[in-house]
């Protein structure tokens, strides 16, 4: 019991943490949002007029008082669900702003995260059954070279290829002219407009899954207990997926959990290079347009996904490995 308790009581100390840097980080930059709206207006060389920048402050409700003061303020708001209004997407609400990215970036991460999990899993085992084989020299090598490639890069090379040059997909946006909701039209639209960003997706995110579950399962197949299995008269597939895979999996439960929990803050570079309408083109129009309250909305939602992963993934290791829980003790 005292395993779940100081796990529980680390995530109540971290996440306070976070709430008191997601407030401050944004206060602390340079730069001011309202002078950024009225020089976007009036034109880049031209100069601003000090009147505008005050009511643009004012219209957008920017906080005054001191440091103090707007920090129990935040966390009044937070405690209401009230993040304030996008300075991009004024006047709208940041939470509505966020609920129509949210689902955009959940199908499309989640899924390719959950896909790649498996293919990564499931190669990096067999690679590690049949190591020094040419299957493992493939798998490995391969892994290690694509490891070297951004995510961004993939992504302009395809728009270039399966976009611009042969007009199979989509380039840009997350459907065309179909009505928004559960039709066919819509469907359709949306998975054609995701296959490109999903496949950017797919080719780098196994790789670490790979590599560490057949490293991992390789480290496993030296212990004593596989040669005894061995020694049973036990099939080399119930070796193999019952002891070796087994045991190697357990490490990465956690790196799934935070995978999934980082799944929030969406795949800025992609989403930002195939104009996808997730949170992360959302986040990183928060960044460079200077909107606190919808960057702070962001990052906040992130972190805390995190957080929540980790500690789920805390929980369910102590109760998969009791060797956890009596080290904890």
């Amino acid at each position: 019991m005292k395993y779940f308790a100081r796990k529980i009581g680390f995530f109540l100390a971290t996440l306070w943490a976070v709430v008191t840097l997601n407030f401050l980080i944004p206060r602390l930059q340079p730069g001011d949002p309202a002078t950024k709206m009225v020089q976007r207006l009036a034109g880049k060389d031209n100069a601003i007029d000090p009147a505008q920048v005050r009511a643009i402050r004012a219209m957008l409700g920017e906080p005054t008082g001191s440091l103090l003061s707007q920090y129990g303020g935040y966390l009044g708001q937070l405690v209401h669900g009230d993040f304030g209004l996008s300075y991009t997407y004024y006047p709208f609400k940041v939470t509505d702003v966020i609920g129509q990215g949210l689902w955009w970036t959940f199908v499309l991460v989640v899924v390719t995260q959950v896909l790649s999990f498996v293919l990564g899993i499931t190669l990096g085992a067999f690679a590690a059954w049949r190591r020094n084989t040419r299957f493992d020299t493939v798998v490995t090598l391969g892994s290690t070279f694509l490891g070297t490639l951004q995510p961004f890069w993939i992504a302009l090379l395809l728009l270039f290829v399966l976009g611009y040059e042969t007009g199979i997909f989509p380039t840009s946006g997350g459907y065309a002219s179909a009505e928004i909701g559960f039709n066919f039209p819509f469907i359709k639209e949306a998975f054609e407009h995701s296959v490109l960003p999903a496949i950017a997706l797919l080719i780098v995110t196994p790789i670490g899954w790979i590599l560490g579950m057949r490293n991992t399962m390789v480290m496993n197949l030296g212990e004593d207990y596989i040669r005894l299995a061995k020694a049973k008269g036990l099939s080399d597939r119930t070796v193999a997926l019952r002891y070796a895979a087994r045991n190697a999996l357990l490490p990465s439960v956690t790196g799934f959990a935070l995978a999934l929990g980082g799944v929030l803050g969406g795949a800025i570079l992609v989403e930002t290079a195939f104009d996808y309408p997730g949170l992360g083109r959302l986040m990183g129009e928060a960044v460079g347009n200077k909107d606190y309250p919808l960057l702070q909305a962001l990052l906040l939602l992130t972190t805390t996904g995190v957080l929540i992963a980790n500690l789920v993934a805390d929980l369910l290791y102590g109760v998969l490995d009791p060797r956890a829980r009596r080290a904890a003790g």
